[in-house]
């Protein structure tokens, strides 16, 4: 048993299997970046980057089945700390090329650290507005709230993840003992439009108070497509509601049940910052004679504890604060008349592991500078030598 242990340990320690990770890695470049001709950018990310295995189709037709980045990724981590690292030789000859791979690792660290717990969106503010919370670019959500007004505002919320995979055909029931119904999704579409079915049409799908949903193709900016389900609400007593929920409806659905109002919204998932931002001022400046915009910039307010901050974020300057980075990404309307309101788009970022790339580079650096001042010492003693001699 300990031989193929030690068998084992030494195959996942191997320079070997490190040149067999780095060369599937750029296979699975290669053929993400050849996808992209044909999808989004985000799909191509969530195939060929964030799998465990996927299924490429070669040439369209051969499907090849290849180990995806996530799992290689994992395995030359592992394959870097015990053959770079727990097996290289500790003399001080290569303390420079372990102090290297140890810069890696902390990369490779740094990167698990962003992909599990980074938040990426957008928040949109109009002049004179304020929020401490910005919205997913891709992932949906249900939430459901009281808005009857008696006792404190709360959400319920459900995660895309839990019902977005359902497809067109599948079925799944959400209960809680804090709501008066239970709620069953049956059949989501990642891209949909509503549409009203006359008399005499045969609809695709089911029929809900003259609409039905239309299945459209993922668009390639996945930012871009509106997700839409089908929904049946069983109270406690009484009928089945059966309603449509559409990702860009600028109404939620609005519901009686247990002597309550209840509102029901399909929407971009949402996260919550510890201070909310309130934008004063936009604004903006193009070159003269052109459409080519010169300058950008947001005066807003960052709102913390009652305590007030005035920052300015523009094209090359961010607000950083609590781990959240907010960027300067875009405004509107581009069609505005003078005097109307201009709402700033910005994108929010929350990375624990940002500093990461810059502590895993001084390590490097430093490894590297390790290395070469001691070939260089050596080469300067030898040639000391020989000259003495």
């Amino acid at each position: 048993m300990k031989d193929y242990l030690r068998t084992f340990y030494r195959f996942l320690s191997s320079y070997g299997l490190s040149c067999i990770l780095f060369l599937l890695l750029f296979l699975l470049t290669f053929l993400g970046t050849l996808e992209q001709m044909h999808a989004g950018l985000f799909d191509v990310q969530k195939k060929y980057f964030e799998s465990v295995f996927l299924v490429h189709e070669l040439f369209g037709v051969i499907p090849v089945p290849l180990p995806g980045a996530y799992l290689v990724m994992s395995l030359l981590a592992v394959n870097l700390i015990l053959g770079g690292v727990v097996r290289a030789r500790k003399s001080p000859a290569h303390w420079g090329i372990l102090l290297g791979h140890i810069g890696i690792v902390v990369l490779l660290l740094g990167a698990a650290i962003q992909y599990r717990y980074s938040q990426t969106g957008n928040l949109t503010l109009y002049e004179g507005e304020r929020s401490n919370e910005f919205e997913s670019y891709y992932e949906w959500e249900l939430a459901i709230a009281d808005a009857s007004g008696n006792g404190p505002f709360t959400e319920y919320i459900i995660p895309g993840e839990q019902f977005m995979h359902l497809g067109t055909a599948g079925t799944r029931t959400f209960r809680s003992p804090a709501l008066p119904f239970e709620l069953r999704v049956e059949g989501a579409f990642r891209n949909c439009q509503p549409q009203p079915v006359g008399p005499g049409d045969t609809p695709p799908g089911r029929v809900v108070d003259g609409f039905t949903l239309i299945s459209l193709a993922p668009d390639k900016q996945a930012e871009r497509n509106a997700a839409g389900l089908y929904a049946t609400l069983q109270p406690a007593s009484g009928e089945a509601i059966e309603a449509i929920l559409w990702g860009l409806s600028p109404i939620p659905l609005t519901v009686e049940a247990g002597g309550k109002t209840w509102v029901i919204d399909l929407r971009k998932q949402r996260f919550q910052m510890p201070f909310a931002v309130a934008l004063d001022q936009f604004i903006h400046e193009m070159h003269p004679g052109t459409q080519m915009p010169r300058k950008f910039e947001s005066h807003v307010r960052k709102i913390e504890n009652g305590v007030e901050q005035s920052v300015t974020i523009s094209m090359n300057a961010p607000l950083r604060h609590r781990g959240y980075t907010l960027y300067q990404a875009s405004w509107g309307p581009p069609n505005a008349q003078p005097g109307e309101p201009l709402f700033s788009v910005f994108a929010v970022v929350s990375n624990p592991a940002d500093q990461f790339p810059l502590y895993a580079c001084v390590v490097i650096s430093l490894g590297l500078c390790v290395h070469y001042a001691r070939n260089l010492l050596l080469y300067i003693r030898e040639q000391s030598e020989s000259a003495a001699s």
